[in-house]
Formats: C-alpha cells, structure tokens, sequence
C-alpha cells in the first residue's frame, strides 16, 4: 500500500471583511492568514454580548451575517477588543447637533 506524502494546507487569503482564521495545517504547522493585534485580549461570544448588554444571539447572528470580524480558533470563535470598539464606534449615530455642525460651516 502507497501512502501519499503529508503536505500542507492551501494558504488562501480570505476576501477583505472575512474573519480571520487561525489553525494548524495538515502536516502540523500553525498558519494564520490575516493577523489581528497580538496586543489584544480574545473574548468569548457571551462575553461580548455581556459587554454590548444584548443576547449570545444577536454576536452569532453578527458573526454569521460577517457584519463583525472574528477570529477562529479550531471551532471556537472569538472576537478581539479592538474589532469591538472600532465596531462600536463604527455603529453609533452621531447627535443631531454634530450632524448640523457639518452642514453649517461657510467656505
């Protein structure tokens, strides 16, 4: 019997806006295709709704809709702080005096 030789996994980059995957290949070497800030602390789907005040439901339906970028470590999915806080940010809806500031400036 032939045993066919152990090569590793395909490194294709995933489409911009696509969480970032984080795994071991075949041939056992760990590969990473996009880098998140080493810096940052990793935080569980229930943590990150704790920190938003909203259900695990709404951080799945998120990550699944891939409005958030997330991290996947084996079948765990993780969501780092900055991509909560740029998310965040990104998300609020500025107050009707800074929306009219914009419009009122003169040249």
């Amino acid at each position: 019997m032939r045993r066919s030789p152990i090569t590793p996994a395909r490194k294709t980059p995933t489409p911009e806006g696509v969480g970032t995957k984080i795994g071991i290949g075949t041939a056992g070497e760990a590969y990473v295709w996009k880098e998140v800030n080493s810096g940052d602390r990793l935080l569980a789907v229930d943590e990150v709704a704790e920190r938003l005040g909203t259900g695990v439901r709404f951080i799945r339906r998120l990550i699944s809709e891939r409005r958030i970028r997330y991290v996947k470590v084996g079948k765990h999915v993780r969501i780092a702080e900055s991509v909560l806080t740029a998310y965040i940010d990104a998300s609020t809806v500025p107050t009707l005096r800074e929306a009219r500031s914009r419009f009122r400036k003169a040249a």
